[in-house]
């Protein structure tokens, strides 16, 4: 029996972002995500409105999980909403964009979930999210951070237009308990 077991059941998944140690041989490495962390301290570039901004509110998490699972399975999870605002864009009733508030620190951010559904890309929504919530914080004296698949060279561009700049690479390890 490993320390972690006190902390999981069997079958259970959680997540280690950063450096990941040996784990105990129930444990299991389900996937690594490779990332860009990133900062803002000031905005700039902020895109034009083509979309109408609404904060997210309870009655629209199905729409949002299925919208962000369609886009970036397995990394937001039912409740995670709860942990700061989450703002979309609506087209005919569907929700096609989301962008909201994660992990909290004293002083920082996390900006989370930034997808746009794959029908309605290159349209700036999640630009205009980005903008929307980093400056949300900013104006509360509050520094936006984000996290992006080093991979995603498409969006590491929007970002550094909107004024983020790299902080260092970092993994996101899910691992489930095995037994």
């Amino acid at each position: 029996m490993s320390q972690l077991d006190g902390f999981t059941d069997a079958g259970e998944t959680f997540f280690i972002i950063g450096s990941l140690s040996a784990l105990p041989p129930n444990y299991h490495i389900e996937t690594r995500l490779s990332c860009v962390q990133m900062i803002c301290f000031k905005l700039s570039n902020l895109p034009p409105a083509t979309g109408n901004i609404e904060q997210i509110e309870q009655n629209d998490e199905q729409q949002m999980l299925a919208l962000i699972n369609l886009v970036q399975p397995g990394y937001f999870l039912p409740g995670t909403r709860l942990m700061g605002d989450y703002f979309g864009i609506w087209q005919n009733g569907e929700l096609v964009a989301v962008t909201g508030e994660r992990m909290r620190m004293h002083g920082l951010t996390e900006i989370s979930a930034v997808v746009t559904h794959p029908d309605f890309t290159g349209r700036l929504y999640a630009q205009q999210l980005v903008a929307h919530v980093s400056k949300k914080n900013i104006d509360a004296g509050i520094v936006p951070f984000l996290h992006v698949a080093e991979s995603n060279e498409r969006a590491i561009a929007i970002y550094q237009r909107l004024g983020y700049t790299r902080r260092r690479n970092i993994d996101f390890w899910k691992i489930r308990r095995m037994e």
